[in-house]
């Protein structure tokens, strides 16, 4: 009873100024879209029997799908896009209040949770990060010793040389892109800010016609995606890649290394008997000797402004973000303040790891960033240029990096010019 208690409360005093449509439609039975189809048939279960037991007045059901972005996109066409979701990271600030139901101000909300700024519009939220995420690389400790390794790459030259180790010493795969999968090239974006070590990097974007020129962080990230592949320090096929598969093959050692989020590393130590072998380094980049690591909300789950069951959405989303523990349990940090860091991400921290979140947009300049992508058909949140750069390093297209980046640039130069003169 306290526990049922305690979240009757917390909605509303955390998730305050309810500002959803009603409708005597509504049954309070809520469908959940996710895009963890590794949960929905296992835990997932679980928390839908919580929940029920918690609020037994309402009921939830989880729907799970691989290309979860590209699907949801399409239903958002549509009021069917479920009653709870993950909202898309092309969801613009100004199209949030078309599509999501308020949740409360951010000054209120960011008093008990993390991340409420990533998605907001006018100082009101509208998602609640389900975790934050630390962004790193994920690695075979056990191959890494074995290849030779004795100290963690600190430069991009020094990883490379540390991948070129694992070619030569071991029978692993130095690096696996996950090319087929597509949204797996997309976490390198996430370094943009690791190597700028700086929280406004993202929006200074918005006030250069040249985020892919030589030493910015874009140049230097994508640089060593490229070099990677040309230098043969990837599988050698990457349009045969299965992300499922490079799970298993990570945890028996068949592969080395992958860029992605801390959310990974649970699902890779659940994957095989080899738990301890997983582990999980900072992008290697440092500013004057100091390493940073961008962190900040995975995505934000968030309820469909047309949906007939608000009330009953709204017990969930606080119910998740409060009591699940699924932060902690899938590898990142948890948006409720109340909750305590996860051992992992502690040692992380040792490493002297200075963890950075993007400062949210200036004043005024809501969205601006993405209108310049979107207009630029750049696709920072996109597979596009990613698997272009991969495609090149294989030699199947007839063209260079710097020719990739330029490209970039005068795209990017183009749409900003259009967007301000609006």
């Amino acid at each position: 009873m306290k526990t049922i208690l305690y979240c009757v409360a917390l909605i509303a005093v955390a998730l305050p100024g309810f500002a959803g449509p009603q409708s005597e439609a509504g049954d309070g039975s809520i469908t959940v879209l996710t895009n963890r189809t590794d949960l929905v048939d296992n835990v997932f279960v679980e928390y839908a029997e919580r929940f029920a037991s918690a609020y037994p007045d309402f009921s939830a059901e989880f729907e799970a799908m691989t290309d979860y972005p590209g699907i949801v996109r399409i239903r958002m066409n549509t009021e069917d896009y479920g009653d709870v979701l993950l909202i898309p990271p092309t969801v613009t600030p100004q199209q949030l209040p078309q599509f999501f139901t308020p949740l409360g101000s951010v000054a209120e909300l960011e008093q008990d949770f993390l991340g409420v700024t990533e998605m907001a519009f006018e100082g009101v939220t509208y998602g609640i990060p389900v975790s934050i995420n630390a962004q790193g690389v994920v690695y075979n400790r056990r191959i890494w010793r074995e290849a030779g390794v004795t100290e963690l790459p600190r430069t991009p030259e020094q990883f490379l040389e540390a991948l070129r180790l694992i070619r030569d010493n071991t029978d692993a795969i130095p690096y696996y892109t996950n090319y087929a999968a597509g949204w797996p090239l997309v976490q390198w974006e996430n370094h943009r800010t690791s190597i700028a070590g700086d929280p406004d990097f993202v929006n200074t974007l918005a006030h250069t016609d040249a985020p892919f020129a030589p030493g910015q962080p874009h140049y230097i990230l994508y640089k060593l995606m490229y070099d990677i592949v040309a230098q043969g320090l990837a599988e050698a096929d990457p349009t045969t890649t299965d992300w499922e598969s490079s799970k298993v093959r990570l945890n028996n050692g068949e592969i080395a290394t992958m860029i992605l989020g801390s959310w990974a590393i649970p699902q890779m130590q659940e994957a095989g008997p080899n738990a301890a072998d997983i582990g999980y380094m900072p992008f290697p980049s440092n500013i004057d000797g100091q390493v940073f690591a961008a962190a900040g909300g995975d995505y934000k789950m968030g309820i469909n402004v047309h949906s007939e069951d608000q009330e009953a959405a709204r017990a969930f989303v606080t119910w998740f973000a409060t009591e699940t523990g699924f932060a902690v349990a899938t590898g990142g940090i948890p948006p409720y303040r109340a909750e305590a860091m996860p051992d992992v991400l502690r040692a992380f921290q040792d490493l002297g790891v200075q963890f950075v979140s993007n400062n949210p947009p200036r004043p005024g300049e809501e969205g601006l960033v993405e209108e310049i992508d979107r207009i630029g058909e750049i696709g920072l949140w996109e597979p596009n240029f990613k698997a272009r750069i991969v495609e090149a390093a294989l030699g199947n297209r007839d063209e260079s990096f710097d020719q990739i980046m330029t490209d970039l640039n005068e795209r990017w130069a183009a749409a900003r010019r259009e967007v301000l003169e609006q």
